[in-house]
């Protein structure tokens, strides 16, 4: 029987961006996301052999206040959003934003795709397998959208219609030939 490989993937606790409703950019927690992250109740199930997280410093930042000493990854960096990134939602013109959310193959950001992101973390997902350890790994939500689209073969189209709030987990588990969805959304703080 081939091995299990288990991949928790934990969302990085609140931002302003976040709370503001901003395009997110390369920043630390906000003192309510770090208040957050020291009530977590630690992470579901056992320890893990290898912890990963996105190479921004509010990924970093999570996993240290969690406990986890990992190494960056950068399969796990956030959907690029191009010229928009640290801009309020609201500054868009009402036609770039509902292209955005809901052409998943819209570019006119000058960043990536909901497909290429898609295309990013399917690939990442592909090199897990066969490895038959507990993974954790500290992301992004669209990186969780991202992985549960490719765990479903879902369509990119559903990417918006799945509710990763901040600092909860989702596992995933691949048992050849094919990725599973065990939980989603929990919340850390619980």
């Amino acid at each position: 029987m081939s091995p299990v490989t288990r991949l928790t993937l934990v969302t990085h606790a609140t931002t302003d961006a976040v709370q503001a409703a901003r395009f997110s950019a390369d920043e630390p927690l906000n003192a309510l996301g770090a208040r957050s992250v020291g009530k977590a109740g630690g992470l579901p199930g056992p320890g893990p052999a290898t912890v990963l997280y996105a190479p921004e410093l509010r990924t970093a930042q999570t996993a240290r206040t969690l406990g986890l000493d990992g190494i960056p990854e950068p399969a796990l960096r956030d959907l690029d959003c191009g010229n928009w990134s640290g801009r309020p939602m609201d500054a868009l013109a009402p036609d770039q934003l509902m292209g955005w959310l809901t052409d998943p193959a819209y570019r006119a950001h000058g960043g990536e795709a909901v497909i290429d992101l898609r295309e990013r973390i399917g690939s990442w997902l592909t090199t897990l397998t066969g490895r038959g350890e507990r993974i954790v790994a500290i992301t992004h939500p669209a990186v969780v959208r991202a992985a549960i689209l490719c765990t479903l073969s879902a369509p990119a189209a559903s990417f918006w219609r799945i509710d990763i709030p901040p600092l909860t987990a989702t596992t995933l588990h691949h048992r050849p030939p094919a990725w599973t969805l065990r939980t989603t959304a929990h919340d850390l703080t619980d």
